[in-house]
């Protein structure tokens, strides 16, 4: 089992690339998996969540992985945020990004063809003091249009007292915010934050997820976490999914995984699933 570290672009790269940054609502009408309320909220608030894909062996299972990775990542360096485009390397986790549950649910939101392009850990240690400010998704990757959606697999539960996400519901609708560089005294996981975020968002929602389930949010819907000052961890497994229509900047295409239908432009590079777990 191998490492995978996190490489972070350049920001100005992905800053000078001309992006069409505005919320694309689904169009899709016969959804087989959500309902057509759930599209409809989804448009609306950005966000769907308790979403379920994993029974509870699974999730033991997917939870014993995870630590596995996790002692390798430490061992070799990295942290518990380090493991970053892991469907790369660890076919364990290409499986989940590939998930019958989860691709159908994505289906219901992007259409029948559907790109799986990013996973991530966020892994929240037990008092780690570390802090994910609100902002967006979309900032941070050099993609056009901003047709991505994340999910959310919760690897332990996640609640208020161990530092779930929180979302500004109704904060897609404002298109690409306006954000600071966060400094590193600021003990902010990321290095973005979006200053009276409050003021874009309708409500603000705790993000509370069995371990086993999932939330969905639009790339330009803002969200944050606390520092997790309980003595239990949070982990989750972020998965990313497009359009095809979609380009990336910076050879990013090279992830992208056709999970769904097809890529009518064989824009995306396809790789095939790692030999290594």
């Amino acid at each position: 089992m191998s490492a995978n570290f996190q490489i972070i672009p350049d920001q100005d790269d992905i800053n000078n690339m001309d992006r069409d940054l505005r919320f694309h609502p689904s169009t899709v009408t016969e959804p087989r998996h959500l309902t057509c309320e759930q599209i409809e909220s989804f448009n609306t608030h950005g966000y769907l969540k308790g979403l379920p894909v994993l029974d509870a062996d699974p999730a033991l299972e997917t939870r014993s992985y995870f630590d596995q990775l996790l002692a390798a990542t430490m061992k070799a360096g990295g942290d518990s945020y380090s493991i970053s485009t892991a469907h790369r390397k660890h076919g364990r986790v290409y499986d989940l990004l590939c998930h019958p549950k989860i691709v159908g649910y994505m289906s219901d939101l992007l259409g029948p063809n559907v790109i799986g392009w990013g996973a991530h850990f966020f892994c929240k240690m037990p008092h780690d003091g570390k802090t994910v400010a609100w902002h967006q998704d979309a900032s941070y990757w050099p993609m056009t249009p901003s047709k991505t959606a994340t999910v959310w697999l919760a690897v332990d539960d996640a609640d208020v007292e161990n530092a779930c996400m929180k979302f500004l519901a109704g904060s897609h609708h404002h298109g690409h915010l306006t954000y600071r560089p966060s400094a590193d005294e600021e003990g902010n996981v990321l290095d973005q934050t979006v200053d009276d975020a409050e003021q874009y968002g309708t409500e603000t929602i705790d993000d509370e997820l069995k371990a086993g389930t999932i939330s969905i949010h639009s790339d330009l819907l803002l969200h944050s976490s606390e520092a997790n000052d309980s003595d239990r961890r949070r982990c989750g497994l972020t998965l990313r999914y497009c359009t095809p229509d979609v380009r990336a900047g910076l050879e990013w295409n090279e992830k992208g995984v056709v999970v769904a239908g097809e890529d009518p432009d064989g824009y995306w590079m396809n790789p095939a699933r790692p030999d290594v777990d």
